[in-house]
């Protein structure tokens, strides 16, 4: 859920480095800030981007050997320290480094982006994570080519901006994997050509039907669920010899995974996924220009837009299965 909320609060010691916003609108600067200025419009992104480490200027990478790291901290360059005081005086502590759930933040210059002003917030939003994620898994991660065939496991927002991002590229074939069936009508939308519901694939395994789908497999397999058992099944749904799969999905319990070695050895590959393989200063901008050009779909990702005091209802959307994002405005 979108866009932003935070109960009353004062900022203390406002940092080096750091900048404090106004609804994705830089409103004043700490010092040794470069690259920003007030009034500038930003969006704000858990996955750090430093700019200057040895895996933020590799070509290789969109890890951040500087900060990523780091998940303990509240802040990236000052540890527990909050720059958030409530009204009884009590601290506040920030959220995945960004704490943009709310009306004023304070942010780390290493996880803002700087975005063209024409761009409509409430779409900019879908932008910070789950959409950027799964668009960037096929364009970064698999690198999807024209004509290739892919399977898409779990059709939620990731999955669908997966199906996205793999449309965008030129894909022929793109087959969704989810046990809603209402997900095929919405995934038509971000190029789904084929459904598959496993309730209704008998004694039959799910890659067992996609290979009859395919003939061979498929060259990419994405799992954006994070069940061991639906990754082997994305892995086995793939093409031998140079078919990847792409995991997106995070099991539960952190548990080992299990795959086979002579399908490995036989050239099979499978990857992880980090926020799509983006380097959020430069490759949200270009998804931002893709937005505006009217190439990419983000609109079909906002089903429903609630008053802030819905919240509830928001998050019995999600429960249900109904909702894709829900952008949450406080002025209406």
């Amino acid at each position: 859920m979108y866009l932003f909320y935070f109960r009353f609060c004062f900022f203390k010691n406002f940092p080096n480095y750091y900048i404090l916003l106004y609804f994705s609108v830089v409103e004043s600067i700490g010092g040794h800030v470069d690259g920003f200025q007030r009034g500038d419009v930003v969006l704000p992104v858990f996955h750090p981007h430093c700019e200057e480490c040895r895996d933020c200027k590799s070509s290789k990478s969109n890890w951040c050997a500087r900060f990523a790291d780091d998940f303990l901290s509240n802040t990236r360059r000052y540890g527990m320290t909050s720059r958030f005081k409530d009204s009884m005086g009590e601290d506040i502590y920030h959220f995945l480094f960004v704490s943009s759930f709310s009306e004023y933040t304070v942010v780390d210059i290493a996880h803002l982006v700087k975005i063209s002003p024409e761009m409509p917030v409430d779409k900019a939003a879908l932008l910070s994570c789950g959409v950027s994620t799964g668009v960037g898994a096929a364009w970064k991660v698999a690198d999807v080519e024209e004509g290739s065939t892919i399977a898409v496991f779990g059709l939620g927002a990731v999955g669908l901006a997966v199906a996205e991002g793999a449309r965008l590229r030129g894909a022929g074939k793109i087959i969704g994997v989810d046990l809603n069936p209402d997900k095929f009508e919405l995934g038509k939308k971000f190029g789904i050509t084929d459904f598959i519901n496993p309730a209704l694939c008998g004694e039959k395994k799910i890659s067992e039907v996609i290979k009859e789908m395919t003939g061979v497999g498929v060259d990419y397999s994405f799992e954006c669920v994070g069940l061991h058992s639906l990754l082997t099944e994305a892995f086995n749904s793939t093409r031998t010899g140079s078919g990847k799969t792409v995991v997106l999905g995070i099991e539960k319990d952190l548990t080992p995974i299990s795959l086979g070695s002579f399908d490995l050895f036989r050239g099979r590959h499978v990857c992880g996924s980090m926020f799509g393989g983006l380097k959020p200063k430069l490759d949200i901008p270009i998804l931002v220009e893709h937005y505006l050009k009217k190439e990419l779909n983000l609109d079909s990702f906002i089903t429903h837009e609630l008053k802030f005091e819905e919240i509830n209802k928001a998050f019995d959307l999600l429960v249900q299965g109904k909702s894709l994002r829900c952008v949450l405005w406080m002025d209406k």
